[in-house]
């Protein structure tokens, strides 16, 4: 004897929620898993190949044997070291600083009532309108005059926030937290940074992990300014690899390993935060 399905069953059913994906489901998924690995492992094949292997019609699908080679004269051409810990000081604590800054911003601007709320976030949302560029010759010249040409402070301090930052948090917190629980805390004698730590800040996490992911990822790969204020001295991870392809004859072959090395910590970041970021999607796709 067969149970009937239950009413709430066959709604489910009729809106697709409980349909399985079919074989043109997979198959695009796999489309797009394949296309958005294939430059990674070509850089890879390439990087660990002859750099006369690039001229072929075909080139190699296979690794060679050359990519420890080539890893060696990547430290040997360029102070990778010296770059690596620059690029993971200064992503590290922009990330820190933006994630922080942003949520205190986004909070006040979604929960806090004062006088000129809708105003300063139109004008935070303004400023995304201006160029980054239009900005680089006051803020070096700005830079110079304190002093701090060369320095990595000077990659870090410009970007403690963003109006990105700012922006995301203050749309994601205006949904997730009910006021009602803001005036329950406030009753029950919780002061306004109590308020924001115990009540905010745990709501929030999906949406900072996406954030800090993201701003990590765009410090760890900026390299305009680093390459303007910065010096080959004390340079960060992609400023120093560009110095691989600064001579008349270029080792494509070596320049790919050092992208290679490069997109490495990129990669464990992505695997460490990836649980996050998939949670934070998919609560942010039930609220919806």
């Amino acid at each position: 004897m067969t149970t009937a399905p239950s009413p709430l069953r066959r709604r489910r059913t009729q809106m697709g929620i409980d349909r399985r994906p079919g074989f043109l489901v997979y198959g695009l998924l796999i489309a797009v898993l394949l296309s958005s690995a294939y430059p990674l492992w070509w850089s890879f094949v390439m990087g660990s190949s002859e750099n006369s292997a690039r001229g072929e019609t075909w080139p190699p699908l296979l690794p060679g044997g050359r990519f420890w080679i080539n890893v060696g004269e990547v430290l040997d051409s360029v102070p990778f070291w010296l770059a690596l810990g620059n690029s993971i000081i200064i992503s590290s604590i922009i990330t820190v600083s933006v994630v922080f800054f942003s949520t205190l911003a986004g909070y006040s601007f979604a929960k806090l009532r004062f006088r000129g709320n809708n105003v300063l976030m139109v004008g935070v949302v303004a400023t995304m309108a201006i160029p980054t560029q239009l900005g680089i010759i006051p803020l070096f010249m700005l830079m110079r005059q304190w002093g701090w040409t060369g320095e990595i402070g000077a990659v870090i301090v410009p970007t403690l926030v963003t109006a990105f930052g700012v922006f995301f948090m203050r749309q994601y917190l205006v949904d997730v937290i009910p006021d009602e629980l803001i005036e329950a805390a406030r009753v029950d004698g919780a002061s306004m940074i109590g308020t924001f730590w115990h009540v905010a800040l745990p709501a929030a996490r999906p949406a900072m992990a996406i954030l800090g992911l993201f701003t990590f990822m765009m410090a760890w790969t900026d390299f305009l300014w680093p390459l303007l204020v910065l010096n080959s001295s004390n340079p960060t991870l992609q400023t120093a690899l560009s110095q691989l392809q600064s001579a008349r004859y270029v080792d494509f072959s070596v320049v790919l390993t050092g992208a290679i090395l490069a997109t490495i910590p990129l990669l464990i970041l992505f695997v460490i935060a990836g649980k996050q970021l998939i949670s934070g999607i998919m609560q942010g796709a039930v609220k919806g």
